[in-house]
């Protein structure tokens, strides 16, 4: 059912936006970063009561067109709850059959003083591409690489930038992670079409801060022992470190190259790694099964387990601990929540044209693909300054440009690469927002204080602007030979 009545105006459509804002800001100060736990999908749902409330009231919309609005865009999310899931028993499965202890024990060994601050930020990238979580690898390695940082005479600051830089980088490119595959789906591209064409901005920006930092590294980090040791020995002790592990990432890349559907190869991937997880990390699987198990059912249980809960490993090493944690299927369930809810809010504002008020106004102001991609970049960062979360930015962020880009003749790949370098990683450079709060305290790093070294984080949405030119000849080029 279509909405016949009269779009509404620009200061109504704004009235639902404004009051999310302000009940997103009140929760952050109440919950911290404990917000997205139910929170922010509570003022989510309230928004969206309000937004129905106006538009029935005033406009005199019918309960049918939200319902059905609703529902289309809750079932556009479908597949990428599913593969939220899937992801979260991928993430389990590799960090349990040793793939993602195997990448850290290697790559924490080729740091020395004078490159520090480059390795922290490749070492940081890596941890991140597989777990596909930013939040994890800062609160893991980043905070052992804060430690080492200071005995080397790092700067603090310079090292927790170097960290979110590579946290990030991670995060963006990794078909783990959610916010790029929520991105992707919000916009209605293909996630690894997305990934591969993220690259684009993503690889020259990732460039230019590991030069930065190399650069940097001869000139504020001072002589030190790097003290490792703990780390390399607790993952040795723990896990069966050894370059088979890699078998796991080397299928799923391969996959990918294939052009193999998003959903099996990532599914083949979580398959894979927990078949190597029976064959190389055994005992870990049985002390996840628990005592009261032995035998063939002790593998099934523990495999089971790692597939859709948490799991936790004794290292010896309260650090380690939480970094080979794990939170299976189970750990996507908040981010799930908040889609489910975001995407009602995103339903009652499409229904009742709300947005399709607020773009209009924005697009008045665009007149060709660099305006188009630079307020669609403005829209990312500002939506992170007022919701304050990355979540809510991307779903809000696509579906406000996602009919703009269609009928522009744009493909959608071009709106959610956009999306991700402004939204994503701009998040965490605002001190009120959820991620800005979590790192810095994770971090023990005012957020001001390390916002100026993340120079992968400040530059993406300037790369996106630059690199919208080349869209552009793309987009010419198909078009002549159409």
């Amino acid at each position: 059912m279509t909405n016949s009545s009269p779009s509404p105006s620009l200061t109504v459509a704004l009235l639902p936006l404004l009051a999310l804002i302000g009940l997103i800001s009140l929760t952050i100060s109440i919950y911290g970063s404990d917000a997205l736990a139910g929170g922010c999908q509570t003022a989510l749902l309230i928004s969206t009561g309000l937004c129905i409330c106006l538009s029935m009231s005033i406009y005199h919309i019918k309960w049918q067109v939200f319902e059905d609005s609703i529902k289309e865009t809750v079932s556009g999310a479908t597949v990428s709850i599913v593969i939220l899931l899937v992801i979260g028993m991928m993430s389990g499965a590799w960090m349990i059959c040793g793939t993602v202890p195997t990448l850290i024990y290697y790559g924490i060994q080729i740091m020395s003083p004078k490159f520090f601050l480059i390795s922290t930020c490749i070492l940081c990238a890596l941890v991140s591409v597989a777990t596909g979580s930013s939040w994890t690898t800062i609160a893991t390695i980043g905070v052992a690489l804060i430690g080492i940082g200071k005995a080397l005479g790092a700067p603090v600051e310079w090292t927790a930038g170097a960290i979110i830089s590579g946290a990030y980088f991670g995060d963006k490119i990794s078909p783990l992670s959610d916010t790029t595959t929520l991105a992707a789906s919000v916009t209605g591209t293909d996630l690894f079409r997305h990934i591969r064409y993220m690259m684009g901005t993503t690889v020259p920006t990732m460039t230019i801060s590991c030069a930065i930092y190399l650069i940097a590294g001869f000139y504020v980090c001072g002589e030190g022992e790097l003290h490792i040791s703990e780390y390399t020995e607790g993952l040795a002790r723990t896990f069966n470190i050894t370059p088979l592990t890699l078998v796991v990432p080397l299928v799923t890349g391969v996959l990918i190259y294939k052009k193999v559907p998003s959903l099996i190869t990532l599914s083949a991937s979580a398959i894979t790694g927990i078949i190597m997880a029976v064959f190389l990390q055994g005992d870990i699987l049985k002390c996840i099964a628990g005592d009261d198990i032995s035998g063939l059912l002790a593998y099934v249980k523990g495999a089971m387990t790692t597939l859709f809960t948490s799991t936790h490993v004794a290292t010896g090493s309260e650090a380690l601990d939480a970094l080979v944690e794990t939170g299976g299927m189970g750990g996507m369930m908040d981010t799930i929540w908040l889609i489910l809810c975001a995407m009602c809010f995103g339903g009652a504002m499409i229904g009742s044209g709300m947005l399709t008020s607020i773009t209009t106004e924005i697009i008045k102001h665009t007149k060709g693909i660099y305006s188009l991609v630079s307020a669609t970049s403005l829209s990312g960062i500002i939506m992170n300054l007022t919701t304050c979360d990355q979540y809510i930015s991307i779903i809000i962020e696509g579906n406000m440009f996602k009919d703009v880009y269609r009928e522009k003749g744009y493909e959608s790949c071009l709106l959610s690469r956009t999306t991700e370098d402004s939204a994503t990683v701009t998040s965490v450079l605002i001190p009120w927002s959820t991620c800005g709060m979590t790192q810095s305290t994770v971090l023990n790093v005012a957020t001001m204080a390390y916002m100026p070294f993340c120079f992968f984080n400040f530059l993406s949405p300037i790369m996106t602007i630059i690199c919208a030119g080349r869209a552009k000849r793309q987009f010419e080029k198909k078009n002549v030979s159409m």
